[in-house]
C-alpha cells in the first residue's frame, strides 16, 4: 500500500510542484514585504491581484495532476504496472483518491491562506488601518460549525472524484466495445449527478429542498451539515465499492 502512494505521488507532484514552489515563494515575499511595511500602495494591490490569480492557477494545475494521476490506472504504460502489481485495485484506486485529496488540500490551503494575509496586510495599511476591527465586525462561526463545512466541502470534493473515477471505469470495462461509448460516458456521468441530487431530498427535515428543472438542491443550517456530509461520504463509498468492482473485472488499457 505504501508503495501505490508513493507511485501516486510521483504522478502528481510532478505536475503541481513546480506551480505550488513558485505561488509559495511568491506569496511569501509579498507578505513579509507588506508587513514589514516595505511594500508601497500601488505593490500592494499587484500582490493582491497576483495572489487571486495564484488561486486559479493552483486549482487549474491540481485538475492537471488529478487527472494524471487518474490516468496511470486506465491507460498505457501505468496502467500495465497496476495490472501486474500483486494488490487489490481497491488499494490502488483509494490510495491514488486520497494522494489527490490531501495535495489538493495542501496546496489550494497555502494559496488561500496567502491570498487572505496579502487582503490582510492591504487592508492593515490602507486607510481603516484596523485589520482586526474588520476581522471581528464581519463576524465568525462556531468551531463546530466550521469543522464540519469543511468535512462537508471535503466530502463533496470526494464525491466528484469517485464520479469520475467510476466514469473512467466504466468507459474502459462496460462501454468499451460500445459504439458510442463517449456518449453513454456523458450519459451516466448526467444520470449520477441526477440521482445524487434526487438524494438531497432525504435532507429536507434539516432544510428546504428546492428543484431547478430536472435537479434539487437542498438549502440547509448549519445543524444539518453533519447530515449532509454523511450522504455525501455514503454517496462516494458506493462509488468507491462500484469502481473497485470494474477495476478488479477487467479493465482495457
Amino acid at each position: 500500500m505504501k508503495a501505490q502512494f508513493k507511485y501516486a505521488a510521483r504522478a502528481g507532484y510532478s505536475v503541481r510542484l513546480p506551480a505550488f514552489a513558485i505561488i509559495f515563494i511568491m506569496d511569501l515575499v509579498f507578505i513579509v514585504l507588506g508587513s514589514l511595511g516595505l511594500l508601497p500602495f500601488a505593490a500592494q494591490v499587484t500582490s493582491v491581484a497576483l495572489g487571486g490569480t495564484a488561486i486559479a492557477v493552483m486549482m487549474a494545475f491540481n485538475i492537471v495532476s488529478d487527472v494524471s494521476i487518474g490516468r496511470r490506472m486506465f491507460t498505457a504504460p501505468g496502467a500495465y504496472l497496476h495490472a501486474l502489481t500483486p494488490s487489490p485495485r481497491r488499494k490502488i484506486l483509494l490510495a491514488s483518491v486520497i494522494t489527490m485529496l490531501v495535495m489538493d488540500i495542501i496546496t489550494m490551503a497555502v494559496a488561500i491562506i496567502g491570498e487572505m494575509l496579502l487582503s490582510f496586510n492591504f487592508i492593515g495599511n490602507g486607510p481603516s488601518g484596523q485589520v482586526w476591527n474588520v476581522v471581528r465586525q464581519s463576524g465568525s462561526p462556531g468551531a463546530a460549525s466550521v469543522i464540519w463545512l469543511a468535512a462537508l466541502l471535503l466530502a463533496g470534493y470526494l464525491l466528484i472524484v469517485m464520479i469520475i473515477m467510476f466514469c473512467a471505469a466504466m468507459k474502459k470495462s462496460m462501454f468499451y466495445n460500445k459504439p458510442a461509448k463517449g456518449l453513454l460516458t456523458v450519459v451516466l456521468a448526467v444520470v449520477i449527478i441526477y440521482i445524487v441530487s434526487l438524494s438531497q431530498v432525504l435532507l429536507s427535515p434539516f432544510g428546504s429542498v428546492s428543484r431547478f428543472g430536472m435537479f434539487f438542491t437542498v438549502t440547509i443550517g448549519t445543524a444539518g451539515f453533519p447530515f449532509y456530509a454523511l450522504l455525501l461520504l455514503i454517496e462516494a463509498a458506493v462509488l468507491y465499492l462500484l469502481t473497485s468492482r470494474l477495476l478488479e473485472r477487467k479493465v482495457n488499457i
